[in-house]
């Protein structure tokens, strides 16, 4: 049987505080990440990550607010296409009485 790995997902602001952490106290990276519950190479790397460009580490994929804003506009043309669905039943039920 093959197991799936889990990856965990950490949000920018844990990687900052955990990498200011590291800077700020006397504590070694072995022991900051055994208490953060996170490997220490993953500490090194978000260390590096922010030496490198302090401004733009962590990024994130961008994809979410993409989707946010896709889903969104959906909604707004399904309420719309309800609306004119409701207006072109009561318009068939009055044009079928005029009928009669």
């Amino acid at each position: 049987m093959t197991d799936k790995r889990t990856y965990q997902r950490y949000s920018p602001e844990f990687k900052r505080e955990a990498v200011r952490q590291l800077t700020d106290t006397d504590k070694s990276c072995t022991q900051l990440a055994r208490e953060l519950g996170i490997r220490v190479n993953q500490l090194y790397k978000w260390k590096q990550q922010i030496d490198q460009s302090q401004a733009d580490a962590f990024p994130g994929s961008g994809r979410q607010a993409e989707a946010d804003g896709e889903v969104a506009q959906l909604k707004r043309e399904l309420e719309r296409l309800r609306e004119e669905n409701e207006i072109l039943k009561k318009a068939a039920a009055y044009f079928a009485k005029s009928l009669v």
